[in-house]
Protein backbone atom coordinates (compact mmCIF):
# COMPACT_ATOMS: atom_id res chain seq x y z
CA UNK A 1 0.00 0.00 0.00
CA UNK A 2 3.10 2.13 1.20
CA UNK A 3 4.99 1.39 -2.47
CA UNK A 4 1.37 2.34 -4.26
CA UNK A 5 0.99 5.52 -2.78
CA UNK A 6 4.67 6.43 -3.36
CA UNK A 7 4.26 5.47 -7.03
CA UNK A 8 1.81 7.46 -7.15
CA UNK A 9 3.15 10.59 -5.64
CA UNK A 10 7.01 10.02 -7.52
CA UNK A 11 4.75 9.87 -11.24
CA UNK A 12 1.83 12.08 -11.16
CA UNK A 13 2.03 14.37 -14.21
CA UNK A 14 4.54 12.08 -15.38
CA UNK A 15 2.86 10.82 -19.07
CA UNK A 16 5.32 7.75 -19.56
CA UNK A 17 3.58 6.11 -16.40
CA UNK A 18 0.43 4.48 -16.31
CA UNK A 19 -1.37 2.26 -13.45
CA UNK A 20 -3.78 0.08 -15.42
CA UNK A 21 -4.33 -1.09 -12.01
CA UNK A 22 -3.85 -1.08 -8.28
CA UNK A 23 -0.86 -3.74 -8.89
CA UNK A 24 -0.38 -3.28 -11.92
CA UNK A 25 1.98 -0.28 -14.22
CA UNK A 26 3.10 0.58 -17.23
CA UNK A 27 6.44 3.03 -17.71
CA UNK A 28 7.29 3.89 -21.34
CA UNK A 29 11.31 4.42 -21.43
CA UNK A 30 12.55 6.94 -24.13
CA UNK A 31 10.19 9.43 -25.61
CA UNK A 32 7.14 8.58 -27.56
CA UNK A 33 8.29 9.20 -30.82
CA UNK A 34 11.89 7.65 -30.40
CA UNK A 35 12.62 4.19 -32.15
CA UNK A 36 14.15 2.58 -29.22
CA UNK A 37 11.51 3.40 -26.78
CA UNK A 38 9.81 0.58 -25.39
CA UNK A 39 7.34 -0.30 -22.99
CA UNK A 40 7.58 -2.16 -19.29
CA UNK A 41 4.79 -3.88 -17.29
CA UNK A 42 5.39 -4.48 -13.52
CA UNK A 43 2.23 -6.99 -12.08
CA UNK A 44 2.83 -7.21 -8.36
CA UNK A 45 1.80 -10.73 -7.09
CA UNK A 46 -0.40 -11.35 -4.00
CA UNK A 47 3.43 -12.34 -2.40
CA UNK A 48 4.94 -9.34 -3.40
CA UNK A 49 7.85 -8.02 -2.45
CA UNK A 50 8.49 -11.43 -0.82
CA UNK A 51 8.54 -12.46 -4.23
CA UNK A 52 9.45 -11.28 -7.66
CA UNK A 53 6.77 -9.26 -9.92
CA UNK A 54 5.65 -10.09 -12.97
CA UNK A 55 7.91 -8.23 -16.04
CA UNK A 56 6.25 -7.99 -19.36
CA UNK A 57 7.15 -6.84 -22.38
CA UNK A 58 3.93 -7.78 -24.40
CA UNK A 59 2.28 -4.27 -24.90
CA UNK A 60 1.56 -3.31 -28.53
CA UNK A 61 3.77 -0.42 -28.00
CA UNK A 62 6.69 -2.86 -28.41
CA UNK A 63 6.02 -5.06 -31.37
CA UNK A 64 8.96 -3.38 -33.51
CA UNK A 65 11.30 -4.65 -30.70
CA UNK A 66 12.85 -7.82 -31.77
CA UNK A 67 12.11 -11.04 -29.59
CA UNK A 68 16.16 -11.66 -28.77
CA UNK A 69 16.05 -7.98 -27.36
CA UNK A 70 12.78 -8.33 -25.29
CA UNK A 71 14.68 -11.14 -23.95
CA UNK A 72 17.62 -9.97 -23.02
CA UNK A 73 15.89 -6.90 -21.73
CA UNK A 74 13.63 -8.98 -19.20
CA UNK A 75 16.91 -10.94 -18.38
CA UNK A 76 18.30 -8.03 -17.34
CA UNK A 77 15.68 -6.58 -15.39
CA UNK A 78 15.19 -10.26 -13.97
CA UNK A 79 18.99 -9.58 -12.00
CA UNK A 80 17.67 -6.44 -10.66
CA UNK A 81 14.78 -8.18 -9.51
CA UNK A 82 16.86 -11.00 -7.30
CA UNK A 83 19.27 -7.98 -5.67
CA UNK A 84 15.98 -6.35 -4.80
CA UNK A 85 13.93 -9.17 -3.87
CA UNK A 86 12.13 -8.60 -0.44
CA UNK A 87 11.39 -4.69 -0.74
CA UNK A 88 9.68 -2.76 -2.96
CA UNK A 89 11.20 -2.45 -6.15
CA UNK A 90 8.90 -1.20 -8.76
CA UNK A 91 10.41 2.29 -8.63
CA UNK A 92 14.05 0.80 -8.91
CA UNK A 93 13.12 -1.26 -11.64
CA UNK A 94 11.77 1.69 -14.28
CA UNK A 95 14.93 3.97 -13.16
CA UNK A 96 17.06 0.91 -13.68
CA UNK A 97 15.83 0.44 -17.36
CA UNK A 98 15.90 4.34 -18.01
CA UNK A 99 19.50 4.87 -16.70
CA UNK A 100 20.03 1.62 -18.86
CA UNK A 101 18.04 2.51 -22.21
CA UNK A 102 21.07 2.65 -24.56
CA UNK A 103 22.88 -0.70 -23.47
CA UNK A 104 19.32 -2.40 -23.61
CA UNK A 105 18.43 -1.22 -26.70
CA UNK A 106 22.36 -1.10 -28.55
CA UNK A 107 21.29 -3.93 -30.95
CA UNK A 108 17.75 -3.00 -31.95
CA UNK A 109 17.97 -2.09 -35.79
CA UNK A 110 16.90 1.55 -36.53
CA UNK A 111 15.38 1.09 -39.89
CA UNK A 112 11.96 0.37 -38.19
CA UNK A 113 8.81 3.18 -39.50
CA UNK A 114 7.88 5.50 -36.58
CA UNK A 115 4.80 7.37 -38.29
CA UNK A 116 3.43 7.26 -41.26
CA UNK A 117 4.87 10.54 -42.68
CA UNK A 118 8.45 9.74 -41.09
CA UNK A 119 10.87 6.87 -41.72
CA UNK A 120 14.44 6.30 -40.86
CA UNK A 121 16.92 4.11 -43.28
CA UNK A 122 20.09 2.98 -42.19
CA UNK A 123 23.38 4.26 -43.63
CA UNK A 124 21.66 7.32 -45.37
CA UNK A 125 23.88 10.34 -44.83
CA UNK A 126 22.80 13.79 -43.94
CA UNK A 127 22.47 15.90 -47.18
CA UNK A 128 24.31 19.50 -46.06
CA UNK A 129 21.47 22.14 -46.29
CA UNK A 130 22.94 23.87 -49.11
CA UNK A 131 22.54 20.51 -51.51
CA UNK A 132 18.87 20.34 -50.85
CA UNK A 133 17.04 21.80 -53.73
CA UNK A 134 13.95 24.15 -52.20
CA UNK A 135 10.76 23.60 -53.67
CA UNK A 136 8.65 26.46 -55.01
CA UNK A 137 5.11 26.99 -54.11
CA UNK A 138 3.05 25.66 -56.88
CA UNK A 139 0.15 28.40 -58.56
CA UNK A 140 -2.99 27.57 -59.96
CA UNK A 141 -4.05 29.30 -63.30
CA UNK A 142 -6.60 31.05 -61.38
CA UNK A 143 -3.92 31.96 -58.57
CA UNK A 144 -1.69 33.48 -60.79
CA UNK A 145 -4.13 35.34 -62.88
CA UNK A 146 -5.16 36.87 -59.56
CA UNK A 147 -1.79 37.74 -58.79
CA UNK A 148 -0.98 39.53 -62.19
CA UNK A 149 -4.28 41.34 -62.07
CA UNK A 150 -2.88 43.01 -58.52
CA UNK A 151 0.74 43.80 -59.77
CA UNK A 152 2.00 46.56 -61.85
CA UNK A 153 4.24 46.24 -65.02
CA UNK A 154 7.27 45.54 -63.17
CA UNK A 155 5.69 42.61 -61.09
CA UNK A 156 5.12 44.33 -58.08
CA UNK A 157 2.03 45.40 -56.01
CA UNK A 158 1.35 48.62 -55.97
CA UNK A 159 1.91 50.72 -53.02
CA UNK A 160 -1.04 50.33 -50.11
CA UNK A 161 -1.87 46.87 -51.37
CA UNK A 162 -2.66 45.43 -47.93
CA UNK A 163 -3.67 48.44 -46.46
CA UNK A 164 -6.91 48.59 -44.02
CA UNK A 165 -9.49 51.15 -45.22
CA UNK A 166 -11.12 52.92 -42.20
CA UNK A 167 -14.64 53.02 -41.73
CA UNK A 168 -16.58 55.79 -39.87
Amino acid sequence: QMELEALRSIYEGDVCFRELSPVSFQYRIGESGDPKAFLIEVSWPETYPQTAPVISMDAFFNNTISSAIKRSILDKLMVEVEANLGTAMTYTLFEYAKDNKEVFMENQPVNTVTSVSNSIAIGTPDVPASKKKDKKEQLSKTQKRKLADKTDNKGELPRGWNWVDVIK
